[in-house]
């Protein structure tokens, strides 16, 4: 995995051993995004999945001990095997945007693209990601968080690498 700020964007690149339709695949269904999406150790529960543009991709967090956080993506462009355009944020179990359950200075909704391209069988996918309609404090505070947002979708790409060769 590698990983570089690019106009104060977080940049992860991952190769993948899989075809790029099964990774693509593992992006917009649901059986298989509750299987890897999210933070390591936490079970993913599927509220709502409407895998279009300006659908609606819903989902409950809930750790080990019982603590759960909700998240939404709104699809912005699909294009299907090799990209897909949403807009993250923290969620009330209503789907409505909330502050995360962990810090006020986390920018309300960040966008996320990823990309797919394959050459033999093998995957490389990238995802920028950064904030939008972020105030200065929020921005400083998300280009801050690299370090940590490289190690936690680090875990979850490994969750995803796993699944992936698990179902390949």
């Amino acid at each position: 995995m590698t990983v570089k700020r690019e106009d104060k964007e977080l940049v992860i690149t991952r190769v993948l051993h899989a075809p790029r339709e099964l990774v693509f695949n593992a992006w917009s269904e649901v059986e298989h995004l509750k299987r890897w999406w999210g933070p390591k150790g936490f079970e993913i529960n599927v509220a709502q999945l409407d895998f279009r543009p300006g659908g609606v991709f819903h989902y409950n967090m809930q750790s080990s001990d019982g603590n759960q956080m909700w998240g939404k993506f709104v699809y912005q462009e699909i294009k299907a095997f090799e990209k897909i355009v949403w807009v993250n944020s923290f969620s009330d179990e209503a789907g409505n945007i909330v502050r995360a359950p962990f810090s006020d200075l986390i920018p309300l909704e960040i966008r996320n693209t990823v990309t797919f391209s394959e050459n033999n069988g093998i995957t490389t996918m990238t995802l920028w990601s950064g904030p939008i309609n972020e105030t200065e404090e929020e921005r400083s505070f998300f280009e801050g968080m690299f370090e940590s947002m490289q190690e936690g979708f680090g875990a979850t790409f490994d969750q995803l690498e796993q699944y992936l060769a698990d179902h390949s």
